[in-house]
């Protein structure tokens, strides 16, 4: 079990290799719900084959590129992402935006436990004939989510074994499926598909990198058992790499089949809408197989959210701080399975809001990072008024600026289910880059305002 918390890594323990990494970001990619964008792809935004395969392509280059960039923070400071935030915000600026991912963490696990406990009961349902009520499904709910919490509770050692065996698992289960879709799939009707606009396909682009920025804040978690040695081109290369492979078939997939099944874009129930597609014998171990690499997704959305908790103040050793969101993830998951009418619309609608979100983050972060930052770990867990990273009262007033100036920016430029900014008829709003052009204002502004402190930032 590792007992680390936020404390920064010393260097004779850093024994990690870069490339675990490739198997963490091929585990962080491994649901589902991809088969369904995919096919959101096809059906809403009207984009050929070829189109699709760009943007499966294009969106998870752009979205990891930037969680191996900020990957690199995890290696210099040897702290997890939102403990080495602390010297870019100040150490009670960071609250500000650490509270708001958070609060964004619950959203992405509870969506993902969501989607496991469809996929369990799925799998009953096809193997037993087991029916769905409201008791089953929570208690689906309660085992996934349980699950997570042990892997994520035993900490980093556990992730990495999990990860690699998850990955070779899943790589797999899903070669049997396009195996079988290359067989069966009526290929003239796929491929005569006429092209979408360009603007469907950037709009296509854009939603779907937003899910994978989430991970940006995280990346560091899973870099800082890494020496200082570690080449960053090499980091970036193995987290991008990760990401496309997994993401990029997943998608195409999700494409392909929604040719002949449209109503993929559009079921509430999207992993018991998959089960039926594909022969019993394909179907049941590749969701079970996705029940256990969306156990491994939640598993490190809880690790690193344990760490969030912690920057907050919540004074938890880190598996207690885990259990707090394993605790969240499950009441709002059976609000979720139970209530809401219309699993795939929220979710498309939370990936929006989710991409603005930590895009504000993203921009001032990297560019505290592109600008040589040197972390001191005695400043960084310094909370009081002594520390290097306190500033003016505990705020770097430069980068909060920044993040708050870019997080208005970009909430004008949403059009989500629950929130549609002024903005959002634009260019940027129509095709879903409201999180692109976050991350370029705060960047923009905090490299204006930034100002080097003598005591804090000699070497950054």
């Amino acid at each position: 079990m590792e007992n680390r918390g936020l404390d920064p890594v010393p260097d004779d323990e850093r024994t990690g290799r870069v490339r675990t990494l490739f198997p963490t970001w091929v585990t962080a990619n491994m649901t589902v719900l991809l088969l369904t964008v995919g096919a959101g792809l096809t059906v809403f935004n009207g984009l050929n084959f070829w189109q699709v395969l760009t943007v499966a392509v294009t969106a998870p280059l752009l979205a990891f590129g930037l969680v191996g960039l900020v990957s690199i923070a995890g290696k210099r400071g040897g702290a997890p992402g939102m403990a080495l935030s602390r010297a870019v915000f100040g150490q009670r600026g960071n609250l500000l935006p650490g509270a708001l991912l958070w609060v964004a963490r619950w959203g992405w696990e509870t969506v993902n436990a969501v989607t496991g406990a469809y996929a369990l009961l799925a799998v009953l349902d096809l193997v037993l004939d087991v029916r769905r009520t409201s008791t089953l499904a929570l208690s689906t709910l309660t085992a996934f989510v349980a699950a997570g919490f042990l892997v994520s509770g035993l900490g980093i050692r556990a992730l990495r074994m999990c990860c690699g065996a998850s990955a070779y698992l899943f790589g797999g289960a899903s070669l049997l499926v396009l195996v079988h879709l290359a067989v069966t799939t009526p290929w003239q009707a796929v491929l005569d598909r006429p092209a979408g606009s360009a603007a469907m396909t950037v709009a296509g682009v854009g939603t779907l990198a937003a899910g994978g920025i989430s991970w940006v804040p995280s990346g560091p978690d899973f870099a800082r058992y890494l020496p200082r040695s570690a080449p960053g081109g090499a980091m970036v290369g193995a987290t991008v790499a990760g990401a496309v492979i997994t993401v990029a078939p997943m998608v195409t997939m999700g494409a392909v089949m929604a040719v002949g099944a449209p109503d993929l874009a559009v079921t509430k129930d999207p992993v018991a809408f998959i089960g039926e597609l594909l022969p019993v014998w394909i179907s049941v171990p590749y969701l079970l197989i996705a029940v256990a690499g969306m156990v491994m997704i939640n598993a490190m959305s809880m690790y690193s959210a344990g760490f969030t908790a912690q920057t907050l103040g919540i004074a938890l050793p880190r598996t207690r701080a885990v259990g707090v969101n394993a605790l969240i993830s499950v009441l709002l998951g059976g609000w979720l399975m139970v209530v809401a009418a219309d699993f795939l619309d929220a979710f498309l609608a939370f990936l929006t809001l989710l991409g603005v979100t930590f895009s504000a983050w993203i921009g001032v972060f990297g560019v505290d990072l592109l600008c040589g930052r040197v972390y001191d770990a005695e400043a960084l867990m310094d909370t009081t008024s002594r520390s290097a990273y306190w500033y003016t009262a505990g705020f770097r007033l430069s980068a909060v600026t920044a993040w708050a100036a870019a997080l208005v920016v970009g909430l004008l430029f949403i059009r989500a289910r629950w929130l549609t900014g002024p903005f959002a008829g634009t260019w940027i709003g129509r095709n879903g880059l409201g999180w692109a052009a976050t991350v370029v204002v705060a960047a923009g502004m905090y490299a204006l305002l930034r100002r080097p402190s003598s005591r804090a930032d000699a070497a950054g």
